[in-house]
């Protein structure tokens, strides 16, 4: 954890001069930056007046709760403002619900000391179960959970969870030091529950011994933890959060995960928590809502508090406690599990109070009375104190609205977030194979998709996520091979028309994307090799089936004889050719013509013909350093599923022949090919990565 120094770097007024220079349209909305700046200042100003200091703030898991002291004497700690009393029960009294009340204190906090046995142990052992029991002012008793519960449990004949207290005698204790942040972000999407073939819930120790191996020898440099957060409902994917503080117990213990962490650091592996600070579960026996038995405390009271789409509870972020809460929470997955960052989900909700339901585009709905300024102002706090205490961390918003400045820093006017997911590009690859054939895709079009992404802000680009994979959806090689990918993915066979065309552009569509479509790059579990199935919870609907809750990695085994292993094979080498060279965090430069896309990043040149029925001889295309190239990745290549027709050990020398304004320029065979297969035309599309050998 950095040194700091929390104030310094603050001013009265960000310095907005590069801002408005990289989006002019800003220029009319500098009061609306300035004074959302001066908020996010106030906001701060004030809560290290009030409480030291915002390192100290943000450790409040460290006083709430239960806490062992050093005497193994036990202080337990609430914020109940709307209870007329509080009590503590469980099996280490019998269930006796009022022997145990907590002392009331002042701001609604509630406090019990339970010192230890006579033979010095704990009054409460590990792994003992607990309730909340709150009296409510119309003297109903509720059984609740703590919020600041770190495990829950619920038994195989439960309908709701239990809070276990744990304090284990021997905890895990990290053995390996964080990865550096990485130059180039290469995220492996995963959900540890489905990493499995088996029609079962898989566990943390499974992901440690089998798939964190497979995200190493994949090239991917960081993997994004899904549900992790404990959720009662499964089929949630993990974004009804009931209990923030307890990593979900259906995949193992506390101690497991911080091994799969500790597992993915040691492989040089970055990990990233998909944190929901969003919203909350509306569950009240398992959950936040109505802890104290009213309808406020951790939320807005009335309409504002309900999320009208998704049935859940609307965090009130302007509440001290609240902020308490939620920034105390990140730093406690920083800190006891030793996380790297966060993925933020539901951003685009939390920045307006619509939602993003209504949300059209204008640099109008940017600013004024639809913004949520609360949600805002909670969301530079949760950056600013993230990247101050953890210089390296990495955090990514989930916002499809395209928020000016959510990736700029705090101190620029910014949200201070690293990075936005550039959700247009997997938009657009479903729309077109889904309502275009071959011949009418707009090359331009596609390129403009996926560049199109605000300066200076970082973006993930990604053409599939775990979005694209659930039920009702498809995901690229289910909408490019459908059905055939059951019967005819054997390599033993020859390809037919439908497997030969999905394989091609299946490879195609994620270089471009992986190449073009942002400073990061992001995939989620299995569609690097085609996976065959949709996502689908176990439910009602399905008779409680985990058939489809699932990843067949076993698809991947040699003796199978598929043709998932090239696509597997593919993906590998396209993360690894980018480790070599470095694209990601190099602008892009491009021109395309008859359905060609050339661009160069990093001095990497990039070709790809996406023409359904023509191949190019001497076909001219701009070069940057002049010198010789050689082919590195080539989709065509046998081991790819493709059909090898380019000698990779093949020189392309520039020549000082002007084209598209460089002063060099290349003449390259580009390939298209095709067989007849009855009457039957298979189109065989190609791309290519060209690498700078040597300069002259």
């Amino acid at each position: 954890m950095a040194d700091h120094s929390e104030r310094d770097e603050f001013t009265e007024l960000p310095d907005l001069s590069e801002f408005l220079r990289e989006d002019p349209y800003l220029v009319p909305y500098q009061e609306d930056l300035c004074r959302r700046y001066q908020l996010f200042t106030e906001r701060l100003s004030k809560l290290e007046e009030a409480e030291g200091s915002f390192d100290d703030f943000t450790r409040s898991y460290m006083s709430y709760g239960v806490q062992r002291q050093a005497n193994n004497s036990l202080m337990f700690k609430e914020w109940a403002p709307g209870a007329q009393a509080l009590f503590l029960t469980g099996d280490f009294n019998d269930w006796n619900s009022t022997s145990h009340p907590y002392t009331k204190k002042e701001y609604g906090k509630w406090e019990l000391y339970l010192p230890p046995k006579r033979n010095k142990a704990p009054a409460i052992e590990h792994e003992t179960k607990l309730k909340l029991v709150v009296l409510t002012s119309e003297g109903e008793e509720l059984f609740r959970i703590s919020p600041w519960a770190k495990y829950c449990h619920k038994h195989v004949d439960s309908n709701t969870y239990d809070w276990i207290h744990w304090d284990p005698i021997r905890p895990f204790l990290h053995q390996h030091t964080r990865p550096k942040r990485p130059r180039s972000l290469r995220i492996y999407e995963a959900h540890v529950g489905i990493a499995s073939p088996a029609e079962e819930i898989a566990t943390y120790t499974n992901f440690t011994l089998n798939v964190l191996p497979k995200i190493k020898d994949l090239g991917y440099n960081c993997v994004q933890l899904m549900a992790i957060m404990e959720h009662a409902y499964y089929g949630s994917f993990g974004y009804q959060v009931t209990n923030f503080f307890a990593a979900s117990s259906r995949f193992g213990t506390p101690e497991d995960l911080k091994r799969l962490v500790d597992t993915a650091h040691s492989l040089g592996i970055t990990v990233l928590l998909d944190v929901v600070h969003s919203h909350a579960s509306s569950n009240t026996a398992d959950g936040l809502n109505k802890f104290d038995g009213t309808d406020s405390c951790f939320f807005h009271s009335g309409p504002r508090g309900h999320h009208p789409q998704w049935g859940s509870r609307l965090f009130n972020y302007q509440s001290w406690e609240v902020l308490r809460f939620l920034l105390s929470n990140l730093r406690w997955w920083m800190e006891e599990y030793r996380f790297d960052g966060f993925r933020f989900d539901g951003v685009s909700s939390m920045l307006y109070h619509h939602h993003a339901m209504s949300f059209s585009g204008g640099y109008s709905e940017y600013f004024g009375m639809q913004v949520d300024e609360d949600s805002i102002i909670h969301l530079m706090l949760s950056n600013h104190i993230l990247h101050t205490l953890y210089p390296d961390c990495i955090t990514i918003a989930e916002d499809v609205s395209g928020m000016p400045g959510l990736c700029k820093p705090v101190k620029n006017g910014g949200l201070g977030f690293d990075y936005r997911l550039n959700m247009a590009v997997p938009d657009k690859w479903i729309q077109i194979l889904k309502e275009l054939k071959d011949e009418e895709w707009d090359m331009g079009n596609i390129v403009y998709t996926l560049t199109n992404r605000r300066k200076g802000e970082g973006s993930i680009g990604y053409s599939e996520s775990h979005d694209q994979a659930l039920v009702g959806d498809k995901s690229l090689a289910f909408w490019l091979m459908d059905k055939e990918m059951y019967t005819n993915m054997s390599s033993l066979i020859p390809m037919t028309p439908v497997i030969d065309r999905g394989i091609q552009l299946h490879k195609m569509i994620r270089l471009l994307t992986h190449a073009l479509g942002g400073e990061g790059y992001l995939n989620f579990m299995g569609n690097e090799f085609g996976h065959p199935d949709w996502l689908d919870f176990p439910r009602k609907g399905n008779g409680e089936s985990y058939q489809y809750a699932r990843r067949q990695y076993n698809l991947l085994d040699p003796d199978n004889n598929l043709r998932y292993t090239q696509l597997y094979a593919f993906d590998r080498d396209m993360n690894l050719t980018e480790d070599k060279y470095g694209w990601l965090d190099k602008p892009p430069r491009a021109f395309i013509k008859d359905k060609v896309i050339v661009f160069e990043r990093a001095n990497v040149m990039f070709v790809f013909n996406f023409h359904p029925s023509n191949s190019y001889s001497d076909y001219r295309i701009a070069a940057g350093p002049n010198g010789k190239y050689r082919i590195k990745l080539d989709s065509d290549a046998e081991q790819y599923g493709g059909h090898g027709r380019l000698d990779t050990d093949t020189e392309f020398f520039t020549e000082q022949e002007p084209f598209k304004a460089r002063l060099c320029s290349l003449s390259l065979y580009i390939v298209k090919a095709f067989l007849k297969f009855g009457s039957v035309t298979v189109v065989r599309y190609f791309a290519a990565v060209y690498s700078l050998f040597r300069a002259k």
